[in-house]
């Protein structure tokens, strides 16, 4: 018998919950930002349920609707944070393996990617965003809606910067 509605969406929203923490994470450095936007994107998600085409990967659909969301968002909310609300103790981004001898200069280099991700423009953040998690070019162009070829460019050119930012 088929689930109803409700129960598939949840269902859905469960298996790919880490999709919407990683997006609040990298646009919400503050802890009632990212509940606000987390809740936004479930209700833009119900919203556009019954729109989702099951032809085409769920998360693809997901990222989409959550990444526009959470730019929305953070252009409506935009705010100035200190380091410190960055990189606050209840934040979930990638820790340095505590196994490392070169944890500390890793968790370092951590930092500074995150915060070099932290202060680009929405579309490059999220472009980002779906490169570290090793989307291909075709998929985050797919997602964003541009093209393969703009994708590469773009990664080209955050990937110079992130360079320079590393060589200071």
């Amino acid at each position: 018998m088929m689930a109803n509605k409700k129960d598939r969406f949840i269902t859905l929203i469960d298996e790919h919950k880490k999709i919407i923490y990683k997006i609040v994470n990298s646009y919400c450095p503050n802890r009632a930002d990212r509940k606000d936007l987390e809740q936004e994107i479930i209700i833009q998600l119900w919203k556009a349920f019954d729109k989702y085409d099951p032809d085409y990967k769920y998360s693809t659909w997901m990222y989409r609707i959550a990444l526009n969301t959470a730019i929305s968002f953070y252009r409506k909310e935009k705010k100035w944070y200190t380091k410190t609300d960055f990189y606050s103790d209840d934040s979930i981004f990638i820790l340095a393996d505590e196994d490392n001898d070169d944890g500390v200069e890793l968790n370092q280099n951590i930092k500074l990617l995150q915060d070099f991700i932290h202060n680009l423009k929405e579309l490059d953040k999220a472009l980002m965003l779906l490169y570290l998690e090793d989307k291909s070019y075709e998929e985050i162009g797919e997602i964003l809606g541009i093209t393969k070829t703009n994708v590469g460019t773009k990664i080209g050119r955050i990937k110079l910067k992130l360079k320079k930012e590393f060589i200071k």
